[in-house]
């Protein structure tokens, strides 16, 4: 009978792709990300405060005429890896090279730069799927006068709830200019920082119960994947800081005061990520730590009834030793009774040593 193959989980890492950026020049339009082979689809959402409208075309000259309309134009860009379109739209909205390039680079840190008839920003977009798995997702931004531009790399994102806002002309939205609308979509990405978090503290927490009530050696591995995750987390979401408060500090009027009133309300929703990200750092290191006090104390727990038990046979493996010798003349061999006095004995040892360890509370 053949014996199985025990099955083991592969876990295939994913090739660095920095390389694909060796020896081009500044500006070069590189998708640096994985999610390849997608064509770039441009969906629009053009409204005042009283027409709405949603268009989907990849005609760059009709795309460019919203530009100049006298509503506020949101212009979706999804999909990253389409490196010659975004190109190509990049030219014609007169954008820098290198706003481009950081527009469609994955590994690009949270920044914010400022140019004369714009603003860009870049940032990650995490949240949770339909399945409870954490995405993160490479978004960018460019704010104009009257249009944002908004590039990222899937259909998902976090943004449903305030296209329903424009559509149903909930809240102030459509009253409001380009700008505000600037802030509402960082306002759904740093909203759902919250969710992420809330999700990494239930795993610490099942991870705290587990440490405490039944340690396995597949705990560990849980908790180097919940440092991990945590890590990356902090990572991406750390810099995000920064970033709203370049904005509140700016002094380009793209940014009106009034909307520098709400970046301020997100500023401190930053500080209370970041506040959590690092006590939840803190924790996750910790259950390493817990995990391995609490083996440690239960093999202890073994090892002390195991040295118990050896204590109360060592005596009476010592009487069996001397009796099991051969030699002919031991008076107590031919006793008559001396069989039973040694076990007599033996079990006496027996029980004064179980008295005397219960009252120790040893065991």
């Amino acid at each position: 009978m053949s014996k199985k193959k025990p099955n083991h989980k592969v876990t295939q890492r994913k090739q660095p792709r920095a390389n694909k950026k060796i020896g081009k020049a500044p500006g070069t339009v590189t998708y640096l990300g994985f999610r390849e082979g997608q064509k770039s689809k441009v969906i629009i959402i053009d409204y005042d405060d009283s027409a709405f409208q949603v268009h989907q075309t990849d005609d760059v000259e009709k795309i460019l005429d919203f530009k100049n309309t006298p509503s506020t134009s949101w212009i979706n860009v999804v999909g990253l890896s389409d490196e010659a379109y975004i190109e190509t739209l990049g030219k014609a909205f007169e954008l820098n090279p290198l706003i481009i390039e950081d527009a469609v680079n994955t590994s690009q840190r949270p920044k914010i730069d400022e140019y004369e008839d714009y603003l860009f920003c870049v940032l990650k977009m995490i949240y949770l799927d339909a399945n409870n798995e954490l995405v993160s997702e490479h978004v960018a931004f460019v704010l104009m006068e009257k249009t944002v531009i908004v590039f990222q790399e899937l259909q998902e994102d976090v943004f449903n709830g305030l296209r329903e806002r424009i559509q149903t002309k909930s809240g102030r939205i459509r009253s409001r200019g380009a700008d505000y609308l600037f802030f509402a979509l960082l306002d759904a990405i740093i909203d759902n920082y919250f969710v992420v978090l809330e999700n990494i503290n239930a795993k610490i927490e099942l991870l705290e119960e587990e440490v405490y009530d039944n340690p396995k050696p597949e705990t560990a591995r849980k908790i180097q994947d919940l440092k991990k995750e945590v890590l990356r987390v902090r990572r991406r979401i750390f810099p995000v800081k920064e970033l709203i408060n370049r904005l509140i500090d700016t002094e380009n009027p793209l940014i009106t005061k009034d909307t520098k009133l709400f970046l301020k309300d997100l500023m401190d929703h930053c500080l209370e990520i970041n506040e959590s990200l690092q006590i939840y750092r803190e924790m996750s290191m910790s259950l390493l730590e817990m995990y391995m006090s609490n083996v440690s104390n239960k093999m202890n727990e073994v090892m002390k009834v195991l040295t118990i038990m050896a204590s109360i046979f060592i005596p009476l493996t010592f009487i069996a030793g001397i009796y099991g010798m051969n030699f002919s003349y031991m008076p107590e061999l031919q006793w008559k009774y001396g069989y039973f006095v040694v076990w007599g004995v033996m079990l006496t040892l027996f029980i004064a040593m179980l008295i005397f360890f219960k009252k120790k509370r040893w065991l």
